[in-house]
């Protein structure tokens, strides 16, 4: 009996995944492999570093140590030992007010460090909601905090973040040893700030320490596209010392090398700076100075409960849009390699999937028609690497599932106090989804960003000349409502009334442990 005839559908399926069968496609597909085991290998790294702290402490509270989660060892909380603290500058540059904002901010007040500490809260102006927000939340804290808030201004020569950064470093105290840049949606453990002050002690020779961010979804795959794009650069902060990767979400840095513009941190970033990440980790690379993440240094992100695709896309587009600026000659060059090798991967990793999904349409097809033992030699070949390929995405998802489970339990640990944070939140079907869809738009995103040399955020569009900002253009009426990520509502309502925590308690009786005089009769 003869082979049935092909329809066109199926001769174009058929011929497709012959095509797919090819020297050049079986590379390709190989190489996507590859990706998928080096991405599983990375996490499985990071997840290790992250679990050895978490037994540390553990070990810590075995041997009596109840402040693990604070420092390691209990010692250092004496009172001798925390009027020896030196002082932390923190500043905050902050746009528009969302619905993680206050939760955000009340960690970052209530931190249970035992030295000098002020906060410095800087808006662009008293319009912005934030103002309003922050200024009803430290009503509230006003006996036992040093904070206020500074009126920025509009910027002119840089983004509109780095100019309040700047400016939140003029009104810093003048005996501040340290300042922490963080910013508004990063939620802080009770011990953060003191185990970043005591690696800065413990070497001198640090120029920047920094952390990262773990995404939680909302649950729209916009978010789930974001916690993908944040993933494969954790493994860069997970290294437990010594990293080549900064987040500008979190950085502490010596506040005299900001007073004596110490290798033109002040003015490389005034003159025409985009990102202050990017610019600084540009200073640090070349000039030799060490960045480093400690394992403690990760942070729970809350991502905005109606974050839509298309706030995904716009943040997208921001962060392939830092690329684009530049510092030196040297910088543009990695620049462009990063641009050009993440754009090749990302399409190298996506194209694996499309040709398996050819060769399962070719297979399924030639089963129920009955075709020719040749074809069916073809997509038995082309089945033979889609079964390749889903062994290598399942060790990759549960490389991520492993390292988000472990740093799900450690952010758990280190704010014991916090409601708990769960992994069974997170849908991984949308995981994989948000894999291919993220990798599939970060080179168009970048490609647009490379021809446009413009960017709108926050309402403010940039424009780049040279690696630098070149023209602010604002809206004369009023721009977009909402951020990207935090869902921020940019103009009109004003904060909420804030409530205190047991962090706050603990917080003012460090607060009057550290000056006596103040509160002793």
């Amino acid at each position: 009996m003869s082979p049935p005839v092909m329809d066109t559908l199926d001769a174009i399926l058929l011929g497709a995944s012959k095509a797919c069968c090819s020297p050049l496609a079986i590379f390709i597909q190989i190489q996507g492999y590859f990706i998928c085991l080096i991405l599983a290998l990375g996490w499985a790294g990071a997840a290790y570093v992250r679990s050895r702290e978490i037994r540390r402490m553990a070990e810590r509270m075995r041997t009596g140590n109840s402040f693990a989660f604070l420092c390691s060892d209990i010692n250092e909380l004496e009172h001798s030992n925390q009027i020896h603290l030196p002082r932390v500058s923190v500043i905050m540059p902050l746009k528009g007010f969302g619905e993680h904002n206050l939760h955000n901010w009340r960690s970052q007040i209530t931190s249970l460090y035992g030295g000098p500490l002020e906060f410095l809260f800087v808006v662009e102006s008293p319009e912005d909601p934030a103002y309003h927000a922050v200024s009803r939340l430290l009503a509230d804290y006003k006996d036992d905090l040093e904070a206020k808030i500074i009126v920025a201004g509009l910027s002119t020569t840089c983004s509109q973040k780095i100019h309040n950064q700047l400016v939140g470093v003029e009104k810093m105290h003048k005996d501040s040893k340290y300042v922490l840049f963080l910013d508004d949606d990063v939620r802080l453990h009770p011990g953060s700030i003191g185990a970043l002050t005591v690696e800065m002690e413990k070497n001198p020779e640090i120029f920047i320490q920094t952390g990262y961010p773990l995404d939680l979804p909302s649950g729209s795959l916009g978010s789930y596209c974001i916690y993908e794009y944040h993933m494969p650069c954790s493994m860069g902060f997970a290294t437990g010392g010594r990293t080549f990767f900064l987040w500008g979400g979190c950085m502490m840095m010596h506040a005299d090398d900001f007073r004596t513009n110490k290798h033109g941190v002040v003015s490389e970033l005034l003159d025409g700076g985009y990102s202050d990440d990017m610019t600084l980790a540009a200073i640090a690379g070349a000039h030799k100075r060490l960045i480093t993440s400690p394992p403690v240094a990760v942070f729970p992100h809350p991502l905005a409960s109606d974050l839509s695709f298309s706030r995904y896309w716009n943040y997208l587009r921001k962060q392939t849009f830092v690329l684009e600026s530049y510092t030196t000659k040297v910088n543009w060059i990695m620049n462009r390699a990063l641009f050009s090798s993440h754009c090749y991967l990302s399409w190298g990793f996506v194209a694996p999937y499309f040709m398996a999904g050819i060769h399962v349409a070719a297979a399924l097809r030639c089963y129920y028609k009955g075709y020719s033992s040749e074809d069916a030699a073809f997509t038995s070949t082309g089945l033979l690497l889609a079964s390749c390929l889903t062994i290598c995405t399942t060790l990759e998802l549960l490389s991520m599932w492993n390292l988000t489970r472990i740093e799900v339990h450690l952010c758990n640990f280190l704010s014991p106090e916090a409601p708990q944070l769960s992994l069974a939140t997170y849908n991984w079907f949308l995981v994989f989804c948000a894999l291919l869809v993220d990798n599939f738009l970060y080179p168009i995103s970048a490609m647009r960003s490379h021809f446009s040399q413009s960017i709108n955020w926050s309402g403010i569009r940039y424009h780049l000349k040279n690696g630098k900002i070149s023209k602010i253009d604002r809206p004369k009426g009023k721009g977009p409502k909402f951020t990207d990520l935090g869902g921020k509502r940019l103009y009109g309502k004003k904060g909420m009334q804030p409530t205190a925590s047991l962090l706050y308690s603990l917080s003012r009786n460090l607060a009057q442990w550290r000056q006596p005089k103040k509160y002793d009769v």
